[in-house]
Formats: structure tokens, C-alpha cells, sequence
């Protein structure tokens, strides 16, 4: 199964965001400082697992 870059740093960012959201909110408030850290987490997730490439199959 071939899984292409995009995909897999859709769902990193999703992760990542969603990670750090729940930590965010543990005091029930969202501030400006923790939407910027979700924003960058979901960011650095994106291009850090987007430019790493898939591993070549054994067969290939």
C-alpha cells in the first residue's frame, strides 16, 4: 500500500494539533499564546513529515 506524503502529513498535523489542543484547554481557556502554539504544531508537523520521504518497498 502506497501512502503519499500529503496524506500522511494531514494526518501528523491532525495529531499534533489536536495534542496540543487538549493540553491547551485543560484550564478552560483558549488564550492567543496557545493558538499560535497549536497553529505552529500543526505547521512544523506538516512540512517536517511532508519533506521526510517514504521508505522504498522491499520489492521495488
Amino acid at each position: 500500500m502506497k501512502i503519499s506524503s500529503i496524506a500522511k502529513s494531514i494526518v501528523a498535523g491532525l495529531a499534533a494539533g489536536a495534542s496540543v489542543a487538549a493540553t491547551a484547554v485543560q484550564d478552560g481557556t483558549l488564550t492567543t499564546g496557545e493558538g499560535v502554539t497549536i497553529a505552529l504544531a500543526v505547521l512544523a508537523a506538516w512540512g517536517i513529515t511532508w519533506a521526510v520521504p517514504n521508505r522504498p518497498s522491499a520489492g521495488a
